[in-house]
C-alpha cells in the first residue's frame, strides 16, 4: 500500500514537473513573471515614416513574439520627442509604456527645451537597439554636383542656403550645425516634424539639404535627390559610391543617430531585465537586421550600462555643441 501511495506521488511531481518544463519551453520569457499580461505600448515622438517610427515598427512584431503580448506602436509627435518623453515619463512605472527614441532625448533635448520632465531624472535607459547612418541630401537643381562645390556655393553667397531637418536638437540637426561649422559656411535651419516631412521638403525644393538617417535611399537611386556625403566612418552600404564626409574634405563628422528605449523611474528590475532580454533576441534576427541593413542602419543590441556610457558620451559632446553654436529650439 506504502509504495503504491510512494508510486502516485512519484507520478504527481513527474506531471508537474514536466508541465513546467512545457510553458519554459514554448514561452521562456513569459514564464519568468508577470509581466507583460496585457498589450505594451511602445511611444514614438516623431510622425510614421520617419527612421525612429520605421525602427519602431521593424521591432515591435517580433518582440510581441519573444515576449507573448502584443507590442502597439503609439505616435505623439512634437518638441523632437520631448512631448513623447513626457507622457511615458508621467505614466505609472509598471513596463506598459516605453519610450523610443533618439539618444538626442536625453544628450540634446534638456538644452534646447523647458519641459515638464527631465529624461535624465525621470527616465531610465533600458537599451540601444540600433544605429543610422546620416547622409548629405541635396535637392535638385542644386547649383553644384558634389560637396565641394556645396560648400563653394554656400561660401559664394553667404546666408542664402537653408536646411531642413527632423526637429530642433535631433541628431541631424545638430550634425548639420556640426557640419556647417567643420565646413566654415552658413545656412538658415529649418525645422519639420520628422525626418520623412525634412526629406519631403528637399524633394519639393523648399530646402537645400537634409542630413537624412536613411529614408532617402530609395528616392537617390530613382533619381529624385542627390547625395553629397555620409557623416560616418564609412560608406553606405546601399550606395557606395557616395564619399564619406570626410573623403570630401570635412572632418570630425563620424556621427550616427542612435535609438534606444527609456522607462519611467521606478519600473521594476525584472520587467526592465526582461524587456532587456527580448530586445536582445529580437535584433540577432536576420529579418530584423535584413529591414535595418536596407535602410542604411544597423539593428544593433547596446545593454544598459554602455547605453548609459553612450548617452554620457553624447551629452558632453552635444551640449558644448549647442553651446558654442547657441542653438535653440525654434
Amino acid at each position: 500500500m506504502k509504495d503504491r501511495q510512494h508510486l502516485v506521488q512519484r507520478r504527481h511531481i513527474i506531471g508537474a514537473a514536466a508541465a513546467l518544463c512545457a510553458v519554459v519551453g514554448v514561452g521562456p520569457l513569459r514564464a519568468q513573471g508577470t509581466w507583460p499580461d496585457r498589450p505594451v505600448r511602445l511611444v514614438v515622438g516623431f510622425p510614421p515614416g520617419g527612421g525612429v517610427d520605421v525602427m519602431a515598427r521593424i521591432v515591435s512584431q517580433p518582440l510581441s513574439e519573444v515576449l507573448g503580448r502584443s507590442i502597439l506602436v503609439d505616435n505623439k509627435p512634437g518638441a523632437s520627442s520631448n512631448l513623447a518623453m513626457v507622457e511615458v515619463a508621467r505614466a505609472p512605472a509598471d513596463g506598459y509604456s516605453i519610450l523610443i527614441g533618439p539618444t538626442t532625448v536625453e544628450s540634446a533635448n534638456p538644452f534646447l527645451y523647458k519641459a515638464a520632465a527631465n529624461p535624465a531624472t525621470d527616465l531610465l535607459p533600458v537599451a540601444g537597439i540600433g544605429r543610422y547612418q546620416l547622409h548629405l541630401v541635396v535637392r535638385n537643381g542644386f547649383p553644384g554636383k558634389d560637396l565641394a562645390e556645396l560648400i563653394a556655393h554656400a561660401r559664394n553667397n553667404p546666408g542664402k542656403l537653408n536646411y531642413a531637418s527632423a526637429g530642433a536638437g535631433t541628431t541631424p540637426h545638430l550634425v548639420s550645425e556640426l557640419f556647417l561649422q567643420q565646413a566654415g559656411i552658413q545656412a538658415l535651419h529649418v525645422p519639420y516634424r520628422g525626418s520623412a516631412a525634412a526629406l519631403q521638403a528637399v524633394m519639393a525644393g523648399e530646402a537645400d539639404f537634409v542630413m537624412d538617417p536613411g529614408i532617402s535611399v530609395q528616392h537617390v537611386k530613382a533619381g529624385k535627390v542627390q547625395m553629397f556625403g555620409v557623416a560616418s566612418g564609412a560608406r553606405s552600404r546601399q550606395l557606395p559610391d557616395v564619399p564619406t564626409m570626410s573623403e570630401g574634405g570635412v572632418q570630425g563628422l563620424d556621427l550616427d543617430t542612435w535609438v534606444g528605449l527609456w522607462v519611467p523611474v521606478g519600473t521594476p528590475e525584472e520587467v526592465r531585465s526582461k524587456l532587456a532580454r527580448g530586445l536582445s533576441q529580437v535584433l540577432t534576427q536576420p529579418a530584423v537586421q535584413q529591414k535595418m541593413q536596407a535602410l542604411n542602419g544597423e539593428a544593433l543590441f547596446v545593454d544598459t550600462p554602455q547605453f548609459r556610457s553612450l548617452l554620457e558620451r553624447e551629452t558632453r559632446a552635444f551640449s558644448g555643441l549647442i553651446k558654442s553654436r547657441k542653438l535653440a529650439a525654434e
